[in-house]
């Protein structure tokens, strides 16, 4: 082929790529996550269907259930005692709200980049988890507010899972953790930061 006929051959893909429009949708298909993704170029259409990502809040539900689940977990007053957590979540990036309601809870106090959960342990210590997707990475409202906690001697978890079950099984491990390290520590719950 002659350099100039390659030439053309090259603008005419250069110009096809940029011609070529590709779309992502997320669905349920048979009752599981699937990623749809369309390419249309001038050769044709492109369709390939995989499994989508897990969402962060059916790992945080499944993690959630499961340390509800443990022994130490308690939910009345009158069960605390050392060694005992309880736990709370809240939704602030769940971004089912307008603008306008978004804007008064704000004002009410609510601050973007919170941890996903946090855990109450017996002798006033708070500590935090925060889920992530295979996909997912923090977001400029957690880089943010994740050291400013960190800084006032608040500790974060991250667990990172691709499937529920796997953060259900990180965030009990954790926990235990934690427990333990109370038990050493004191035998009366968690040191508080100093």
């Amino acid at each position: 082929m002659g350099g100039g006929a390659k030439q053309v051959v090259e603008h005419f893909l250069e110009v096809e790529q940029k011609m070529a429009k590709r779309t992502t949708q997320t669905t349920r298909l048979n009752g599981k996550r699937v990623r749809i993704v369309t390419t249309v170029t001038a050769n044709g259409t492109k369709v390939t269907v995989k499994a989508a990502p897990v969402l962060e809040i059916d790992l945080q539900i499944e993690a959630v259930k499961l340390l509800k689940r443990m022994p130490e977990y308690v939910a009345d007053a009158s069960k605390v005692k050392p060694g005992t957590f309880t736990l709370a979540a809240d939704q602030n990036g769940s971004g089912f709200r307008g603008r306008n309601a978004a804007v008064k809870l704000k004002a009410a106090g609510m601050a973007a980049g919170e941890p996903d959960v946090r855990l109450y342990f017996f002798g006033g210590v708070i500590r935090m988890i925060e889920m992530k997707g295979e996909e997912g990475s923090l977001t400029a409202s957690q880089e943010s507010r994740f050291p400013l906690l960190r800084a006032l001697g608040f500790e974060i978890a991250i667990i990172e899972a691709a499937v529920p079950e796997d953060a259900a099984r990180q965030a009990v491990a954790l926990v235990r953790g934690w427990l333990a390290e109370n038990d050493n520590q004191s035998g009366h719950g968690l040191r508080q930061a100093p």
